[in-house]
């Protein structure tokens, strides 16, 4: 009752939804980037003569662009702006797809690969900044979630657009792979050619002293109160300057970082990006002929259908309970697939439990990463915590996609080994969820740091797990 007799303090705007639609672009971008290698690895290996160990380093050259785009992505953000940073990443992105087409040998592929994984790093740190920033604040949620069901759409399209071009019937060693490549330039020009259409974030015009700007772009956001709002974010400006030396390695700190690296960590020991880049050998590996070529799209389809469903969720379920149903959505359909490459029977069921794990991983790890991350750092080291879950996620994304070609090929049951210990990694997520980690949902950020602060500041002391649930 008391929210209703509060006033509205925002509307839907077309000028927001276009901002969002437009940066969130970058998601896409950063899904298709991420699948389209599934297509071309067979190609790759062979034109080049690539090992195992050759063929897990092109893959993994993007991730450590990837975590190099993290980690620098923040100042320039900063210093030119949220929008204008993104067109800066949106080129690298154009950059990364027509050079992988065109490359002529190892070292080249893996260089642009290694440019495209710089923009999907800094991708991740930008657009849910750029999103968080525009957005109303009881709209947050969902439009910083909107990234990752981008993310689930890309990769998608990735999987489709290569099951069109393998139907096109090219030539497989010289045509097929580069074409699958080149696709990504064109959502990578339609988003570089959009940003111009969208404002800078008003947060970062007030930032730098431009606030007959800032106050007309949270108008057009949808601000109903724009003198409150515009002060809200002068007052939390001033608040947080001068505390951005606190150095997050500290012992008060050390139950934040617990969650925000084991939330990013878990992510990645489910071997779920293993799964995604290798996805057509896998499947070819294990023989599966039901969908043929069309069973990368199955997968992607159930991918974002469980990331539509979190969407609209999320705020209603919350964060912990998504993340103890997906450990165990997770974990059954590991242990049958991991049971499939063991031993080679029921091998039409492979193709079901890989696309029934992406539907639970995505519905529940997937969608709660970024926002739990995003949540759990007080503000004096928001930015480094963000840093710090990031840079952890794709530093063990690295590892996975570098070590999955080997192990597959390690012995006769080498593909079993990614979802055994996948599976066991998400069983082990169900208790560590369990017993330490909070529920975020409806909790506003000063709230819950102060809740968290009572932690901190007796660690000996835990708070009653009710008062956290």
């Amino acid at each position: 009752m008391e929210n209703l007799l509060q006033p509205k303090k925002y509307q839907v705007t077309g000028a927001l939804i276009r901002a969002a639609i437009v940066s969130s672009l970058g998601g896409l971008l950063f899904g298709f980037d991420t699948a389209v290698i599934a297509g071309t690895t067979s190609s790759v290996k062979t034109i080049f003569q690539l090992s195992e160990w050759a063929m897990g380093f092109v893959v993994s050259s993007a991730l450590i662009g990837t975590i190099v785009g993290t980690i620098i992505s923040s100042k320039p953000g900063d210093i030119w702006g949220r929008r204008n940073y993104l067109m800066v990443l949106a080129a690298l992105f154009l950059i990364s797809a027509i050079g992988c087409a065109l490359a002529w040998d190892f070292w080249s592929l893996a260089v642009f690969r290694f440019i495209g994984g710089i923009a999907i790093g800094g991708s991740s740190v930008i657009i849910p900044m750029y999103l968080a920033e525009i957005a109303p604040a009881k709209l947050r949620g969902r439009l910083v979630i909107l990234f990752q069901f981008n993310v689930c759409l890309g990769i998608l399209v990735a999987y489709f657009s290569n099951a069109m071009i393998e139907f096109m019937n090219t030539d497989v060693l010289t045509v097929q792979w580069r074409l699958m490549f080149a696709t990504g330039g064109v959502p990578a020009l339609l988003f570089l050619i959009m940003l111009f259409t969208i404002p800078d974030s008003p947060r970062w015009l007030i930032a730098q002293g431009r606030t007959s700007e800032a106050k007309q772009v949270l108008s057009k956001m949808g601000e109903l109160q724009v003198n409150e709002a515009f002060s809200e974010i002068q007052q939390s400006l001033i608040t947080t300057t001068g505390t951005s030396q606190e150095n997050l390695f500290q012992r008060k700190y050390f139950y934040p970082i617990f969650l925000g690296v084991s939330v990013a960590a878990f992510n990645q020991l489910s071997f779920v990006n293993g799964f995604l880049y290798y996805l057509n050998d896998t499947l070819h590996e294990i023989g599966a002929s039901f969908g043929g070529k069309f069973q990368p799209i199955l997968i992607g389809v159930a991918n974002v259908l469980a990331v539509t469903v979190a969407l609209m969720t999320i705020d209603r379920i919350g964060r912990k309970k998504l993340l103890l149903i997906g450990s165990w959505g997770s974990a059954i359909p590991l242990a049958l697939c991991a049971y499939i490459a063991w031993t080679r029977n029921l091998i039409e069921l492979f193709p079901w439990g890989v696309a029934l794990f992406i539907l639970f991983f995505s519905f529940s790890q997937g969608a709660v990463i970024w926002v739990y991350i995003s949540e759990v750092f007080p503000n004096k080291v928001r930015s480094k915590g963000q840093a710090l879950g990031s840079f952890t996620h794709w530093g063990l994304c690295a590892i996975a996609a570098q070590v999955y070609p080997p192990l597959v090929a390690s012995s006769s049951v080498g593909l079993a080994i990614p979802f055994i210990f996948g599976g066991v990694m998400m069983v082990l997520q169900f208790f560590v969820v369990w017993f330490f980690f909070v529920e975020t949902k409806g909790v506003p950020l000063e709230q819950l740091e102060m809740q968290l602060g009572v932690k901190l500041n007796a660690p000996g002391e835990r708070t009653p797990h009710s008062k956290m649930v």
